[in-house]
């Protein structure tokens, strides 16, 4: 009896089987979400006869671009005027805007672009700086009506200044209001002698625009 007695509680006193314990399993690192920075962004320019929105390089043509953001974002363009057309035929010229060199208006120039190193061209719609030298461009922007590549794009072949303008985007909403303002009558005198406007159409104000709501 004594002999089963030791033998049970022998068997009872057994050290368990140890129970496997689970190696802990770091949390996955997070993936970090590329920022997409856009290529592009948009301008509204309201004026009384309508408004114009304007799809600017922002990529393509960096420095021109900060250059009319700056008049934007400074309200600078705000009660400027469209004050010139050119029309060497119907739908073919351009109309012309800015501050007009008026002191507390103007801001520094920026170096100039050409089409040759943006690859964007002076197309229908297209929106440039003018400029007297290369390098002197500001505060006064044209609106391309009709193809103006070969007179406004930068012709490297050819003599002289061939460096052209610097188109830096283009309308996508209010080609019917440039053409209005291109059709507008022209006074005799003027700066631009036969290009003056008589009436010059104000901007009533100049904003960016997100790019989904500026879509017609």
């Amino acid at each position: 009896m004594l002999r089963l007695a030791l033998a049970i509680l022998a068997a009872a006193q057994v050290t368990p089987a140890p129970v496997a314990t689970p190696t802990p399993v770091a949390a996955p690192t997070p993936v970090a979400t590329p920022v997409t920075v856009a290529a592009t962004v948009r301008v509204t320019i309201t004026t009384t006869l309508g408004r114009i929105v304007l799809e600017l390089e922002k990529a393509r043509a960096p420095l021109t671009t900060a250059n009319f953001l700056r008049y934007v974002d400074q309200h600078r363009l705000d009660g400027a005027t469209f004050y010139r057309t050119v029309q060497v035929q119907p739908d073919y010229g351009f109309v012309q805007f800015g501050v007009q060199n008026r002191p507390g208006k103007v801001l520094p120039p920026v170096r100039h672009e050409p089409t040759t190193q943006t690859d964007v061209h002076h197309i229908d719609g297209a929106i440039s700086l003018t400029r007297a030298a290369p390098g002197t461009g500001a505060g006064d922007f044209t609106i391309s009506v009709g193809d103006q590549r070969f007179s406004l794009d930068a012709h490297p072949e050819r003599p002289g200044d061939n460096l052209g303008y610097a188109a830096f985007g283009h309308v996508v909403e209010g080609m019917d209001v440039v053409r209005a303002i291109q059709d507008r009558p022209v006074a005799a005198g003027g700066h631009f002698a036969g290009e003056q406007i008589a009436q010059p159409v104000v901007i009533v104000s100049a904003r960016r625009a997100p790019l989904a709501a500026a879509r017609p």
